[in-house]
């Protein structure tokens, strides 16, 4: 009951960098089998890169929410 409505601060504008994986889902940015690397094709070692980088962006945005404490 007294609760005060939070206030819309400015735009979130770092959930636009939840956009970023979505570069990997182009097929012809990775349907190729050069460059290899250590004896894995591109297509396959380029695919678990796209996992890390995904993981730093989803982190990199849950910090950037929570970098209050957690004080809401």
């Amino acid at each position: 009951m007294g609760e005060k409505p939070r206030k819309r601060g400015p735009a979130r504008l770092y959930y636009f960098l939840l956009l970023v994986p979505f570069a990997a889902l182009w097929v012809p940015f990775y349907n190729r089998l050069d460059p290899v690397l250590a004896g894995i094709p591109f297509f396959y070692w380029i695919q678990m890169a796209w996992i890390v980088v995904t993981v730093l962006v989803i982190y990199t945005v849950y910090r950037f929410e929570h970098r209050d404490g957690g004080r809401r």
